[in-house]
């Protein structure tokens, strides 16, 4: 099933692709003079066709691995005095060069106008405070401490944990002083961790963990601070002060499993538990 489900958003994506490339080709084409004929989305036997108005046939064929703009040509067949001034292969070099061109600059302009989409909506991500720091660990014996907001790692400012994980990450296998900038309560302290002894799992992967740390979102619990007025929280009745005990029946003991839970649900309806 999931094969299926990849198999089709491949081709999804894939058209989304085709469609833009052909149309930089097709919109330049009849801007500059060039008379087209078809308008393509997939190869093959078409299994959509239709002749619009202006005497262009758009089509969707049945395979889906590309496309094409059919334009009026000498080369491909007889043009008639009247339209020939419309034919391709009469234009000059750099009208033919700005229509051939078209297709990959279009694919370009979209690539942009996807990464502003996904830019714009922002990611998740968790601040740097510390939850719990393990006993006789890296961290407890560099004086890291719960509550610590890490702000710096090796003079490097981070601001979200994935930020200061990928910081840890450029230190694995180097045996160096890990210096740390972090403030708790408006006192900032430096801190220096040994890393001689650090070693992390190959198999489970978990760099905070490593050095005896544990984020706040994995030990603090699933307990609701504010609720937003109109939002779908407010609308089912959860208030502040509302602990979640489960989603979907499965249980909830820290806020990072509960956010985990919802992420993976977008636009669906939750059960949720609550004291």
């Amino acid at each position: 099933m999931e094969a299926l489900s990849n198999l089709f958003y491949f081709i999804v994506a894939l058209g989304i692709l085709v469609t833009f490339h052909e149309f930089g080709h097709f919109w330049v084409a009849r801007k500059l003079g060039v008379r087209v004929l078809t308008f393509s989305v997939g190869f093959g036997k078409p299994i959509w066709r239709k002749l619009a108005r202006d005497g262009v046939v758009y089509q969707v064929g049945m395979i889906p691995l590309g496309g094409y703009v059919k334009m009026l040509d000498e080369r491909d067949g007889d043009v008639s005095d009247k339209d020939v001034h419309q034919a391709f292969n009469r234009k000059p070099v750099w009208r033919r060069f700005a229509i051939v061109a078209a297709g990959p600059i279009a694919n370009f302009l979209l690539a942009i106008l996807l990464y502003w989409w996904v830019f714009g909506l922002g990611i998740t991500d968790y601040n740097t405070r510390v939850g719990e720091v393990a006993s006789q660990s890296i961290a407890e014996s560099g004086g890291l401490r719960p509550g610590d907001v890490i702000t710096k790692v090796d003079g490097a400012e981070v601001s979200t944990s994935t930020q200061l994980v990928r910081r840890l990450a450029l230190r694995l296998g180097n045996q160096d002083t890990l210096h740390l900038q972090v403030v708790n309560q408006g006192s900032a302290r430096n801190l220096e961790l040994e890393l001689k002894n650090w070693r992390v799992d190959p198999t489970k992967p978990d760099i905070l963990g490593s050095l005896g740390i544990r984020h706040q979102a994995s030990v603090q619990k699933p307990l609701l601070d504010f609720v937003t007025e109109g939002g779908p929280a407010d609308k089912a009745g959860l208030q502040k002060g509302d602990l979640i005990l489960s989603i979907d029946g499965n249980q909830i003991n820290y806020w990072n499993e509960m956010v985990k839970l919802v992420q993976a649900r977008p636009d669906e309806t939750v059960n949720v538990e609550v004291n």
